[in-house]
């Protein structure tokens, strides 16, 4: 969502337009974010204050996909958690409970409150058999003044201090890809997924079979997008565009 349909709490150009397409075509559409800080009502609501009007069942977060490969892994786990509201609910919804002495597993995902004490622990847990787990593989997350550090930024010092390797649940990881599928009743090759970023949105696509648009009204620019040994089918200045009347800039 962050770079796709707003950066911070600005809509960008063309989303209203593209929403109302989605509506007035009867597509089957699903917002699929890697950011775990919000809960799905949190997202509507975000969005209701940009003036978009989109029912919550269109919300699918990483903190959601965490919960679920957790509870289906080891139902009942306990976990040290790293994170905000909306990872730290989709976990007690599933009955993972909290625990800062013996868990099951370290869970990290993006937060303000990331700090050395927290880190500290997170690396003795880890040390000490905690398995570890990332909501997602971002480096970083665009907000209006810039990007910031996001979830594989702050589990990176985890698996170099205790030598462990994360495993991360959301994009690219097919298990979110399949479960969105799901979500919407649909076969990937009907389905096409939008966003900004080559290491997640893109590769998640082609990896799943889904056709793929990338957007550069995020991270990903046609500079940076040579980068990478693959690419997407169509690239496009905004989701406004995937809308045959839009006219905008």
């Amino acid at each position: 969502m962050d770079g796709v349909l707003y950066h911070g709490n600005r809509l960008l150009p063309g989303v209203k337009e593209f929403v109302d397409w989605l509506y007035r075509e009867n597509k089957k559409f699903l917002f699929l974010t890697n950011g775990s800080g919000a809960t799905p009502r949190e997202l509507q609501l975000k969005l209701s204050r940009m003036g978009l009007d989109v029912d919550e069942s269109h919300f699918y977060t990483s903190a959601l996909a965490t919960a679920k490969f957790i509870s289906s892994q080891k139902p009942g786990a306990s976990a040290y958690v790293i994170g905000e509201p909306g990872l730290l609910n989709a976990l007690h919804d599933v009955g993972v409970t909290t625990n800062n002495i013996d868990p099951d597993y370290v869970i990290i995902g993006e937060t303000q409150n990331y700090n050395y004490d927290s880190l500290c622990r997170a690396v003795r847990l880890v040390s000490n058999g905690a398995k570890l787990i990332g909501t997602n593989t971002d480096l970083t997350a665009p907000l209006e003044q810039g990007i910031v550090p996001a979830c594989r930024a702050l589990v990176t010092p985890v698996e170099i201090a205790t030598g462990k390797a994360a495993y991360y649940v959301g994009k690219p990881n097919p298990l979110m890809m399949r479960t969105g599928l799901q979500m919407l009743g649909v076969h990937s090759q009907d389905a096409v997924i939008v966003g900004d970023r080559m290491d997640t949105d893109i590769i998640a696509g082609i990896e799943s079979g889904l056709d793929t648009v990338l957007v550069l009204s995020g991270v990903t620019t046609r500079q940076t997008m040579n980068q990478y040994p693959y690419c997407p089918r169509i690239i496009l200045d905004g989701v406004g565009h995937i809308v045959p009347d839009y006219c905008g800039e």
